[in-house]
């Protein structure tokens, strides 16, 4: 049975080393069982919401994807304008509403720590999509899977993580994971958008190598992989501020010819200016792959969740 069963997700930090190893086995296998099949049904009556309060084009259509892959319905609240969000409706009131019509949400909130909230006022499952600059641990489920798969190993990595490191619930959710496996890990960011310094000490407590540095050339000349985040605009409430550090970090041709080679490319997406057009051809260049890993990785979990693998 798995441990999984009727969980919330809410944290990079929730799971186990054993947990992680048993979801990457779980998303291979149904990998494999696709290119076979077109879907798995072994959610078929099941019902997913998801409640996007935020943005997304991956995290949601890959959720419905998945759920619709094993056979399971979808419900969405369509525009916050269109619901009754845009009436006054607490996020409390309108869990509670959905939780009356679906097996498990999926929600993406902007204030931090919404999803917890959304978790204690529900019995059904709730997925984290992303709680403001807060967490967003099924892209560090996906983003674990496809350094895997592309790197052969997660043991003994050196991997850069670039950008906004202040505000990226992609990476505050991935180091939770990657401590799990001991990786060495460059934080490269402007001063202003250095990681969270409770994020950063906590690593080191547990004996993990971090290097914080604004030197992005040198952490990739080091570094097995680089994660490439966006500045991310609409964190800033002063646009002044959004202007001196936009394009701090790009990678380009002339990078890659300076770095080590054969290096990995991750990008949660959607990327702005920081990764050039021209790098799409690079054969490390596996963000669109990572954008396929999300479908496999999320049926993983959803059928973990209703105890079905």
């Amino acid at each position: 049975m798995s441990t999984l069963k009727g969980k919330d997700i809410l944290h990079g930090n929730q799971f186990t080393k054993k947990e992680i190893e048993a979801i990457l086995k779980v998303a291979s296998q149904f990998e494999k069982e696709l290119k076979q099949r077109g879907s798995i049904p072994l959610l078929k009556g099941r019902i997913l919401a998801t409640l996007f309060f935020e943005p997304s084009t991956r995290t949601r259509l890959s959720f419905e994807t998945a759920m619709q892959r094993l056979g399971g319905g979808v419900i969405g609240m369509g525009s916050v304008e269109g619901s009754s969000v845009a009436k006054g409706e607490t996020l409390i009131d309108t869990i509670q509403t959905v939780s009356q019509y679906a097996d498990v949400i999926v929600l993406r909130h902007p204030r931090t720590g919404s999803a917890r909230e959304a978790a204690d006022a529900t019995a059904i499952p709730i997925i984290n999509a992303g709680d403001g600059a807060g967490q967003h641990p099924t892209q560090a489920l996906l983003d674990i899977y496809t350094i895997r798969k592309e790197l052969g190993t997660l043991k003994n990595l050196t991997i850069s993580l670039v950008g906004d490191l202040k505000n990226g619930r992609t990476v505050h959710a991935l180091v939770e994971v990657l401590s799990l496996f001991q990786a060495k890990l460059y934080f490269v960011s402007p001063e202003s958008l250095r990681m969270p310094g409770e994020i950063t000490s906590t690593l080191r407590e547990k004996g993990i190598e971090v290097i914080e540095t604004e030197d992005m050339l040198e952490a990739g000349r080091m570094s097995d992989l680089i994660y490439m985040t966006r500045i991310q605009k609409e964190r800033f409430t002063d646009l002044s501020e959004y202007e001196k550090v936009k394009g701090s970090f790009v990678i380009d041709q002339t990078f890659l010819d300076q770095v080590k080679k054969k290096i990995t490319i991750l990008h949660p997406l959607p990327r702005v200016d920081e990764i050039h057009p021209e790098i799409d051809s690079y054969p490390g260049a596996a963000y669109f792959r990572q954008v396929k890993n999300g479908v496999y990785v999320r049926m993983a979990l959803l059928a973990m969740i209703f105890g079905k693998r």
